[in-house]
């Protein structure tokens, strides 16, 4: 068990002192010192208490080792995102990922946009609209690839659809290094995300003309990140953010 460990690593990371703690939940600073020691294990409705605080999940907290996630997952954020405009293609394959990423990079390359935007920035996600028998008996799963585009960028083009993107709410969880062990670390990211929507009291928004969820990479000191983004309803105050700032 780790919820010694854990209790200490989520105090640290709402920079609480152990007395901070202990005052909000009105015992004493040696009572927490105590559990985090694993001297003395808390009762069930001091966990709780705590998950509520800490805005985490009971199972999370009493049988994960949480401080093993901090060297790969960020703490999330909310952001609100600003409109733009997108040029994206969907792709419905085997390896469907790979191929939208690379069709929208040759099309960026063919249409100019690559000239205006050297860094041109690529998002995606999954496309949902694919039938269990596509799935199951060829494989098949769709994914979307999508180049932000400057607003005044025009282009006649062919192979991909425009659209914009309205301002909306986000959180915002960065994944470091995602492509090592990409099937836990990727779906483990949402999970963390909606496990902070639901402590926090937010819901998990779909809504016409807005992304409801997208994953952005890139590159910072010659390591690979990637934002997952997932919209969500009832922020009462964000700051404004600039796309994928």
């Amino acid at each position: 068990m780790n919820i010694g460990k854990n209790i200490s690593f989520l105090r640290k990371q709402k920079k609480l002192t152990q007395e901070q703690l202990a005052d909000r939940m009105n015992v004493t600073r040696q009572t927490v010192s105590r559990w985090e020691s694993d001297e003395v294990i808390p009762e069930l409705d001091r966990l709780v208490e705590m998950c509520e605080i800490f805005a985490c999940k009971l199972d999370s907290l009493v049988r994960e080792d949480l401080s093993d996630q901090s060297e790969i997952y960020s703490e999330i954020r909310l952001k609100r995102i600003a409109p733009f405009k997108m040029a994206s293609y969907v792709i419905i394959s085997p390896e469907p990922e790979n191929d939208a990423i690379k069709h929208m990079e040759k099309w960026a390359e063919s249409c100019g946009l690559k000239k205006v935007c050297p860094d041109v920035k690529l998002i995606g996600w999954d496309f949902p609209y694919v039938s269990q028998e596509q799935q199951n008996r060829f494989g098949l799963h769709g994914y979307v690839a999508a180049c932000v585009i400057p607003d005044d960028f025009t282009t006649e083009c062919p192979g991909a659809a425009f659209s914009e993107n309205k301002e909306a709410d986000y959180a915002v969880i960065t994944i470091k290094e995602p492509f090592i062990q990409p099937f836990e670390r990727i779906p483990n990211a949402y999970k963390l995300i909606m496990e902070y929507l639901q402590a926090n009291n937010f819901k998990e928004k779909r809504q016409e003309n807005i992304i409801g969820c997208f994953e952005y990479e890139y590159k910072k000191d010659d390591i690979t990140y990637m934002d997952v983004f997932i919209h969500v309803d009832g922020v009462t105050k964000t700051d404004a953010f600039s796309m994928l700032s």
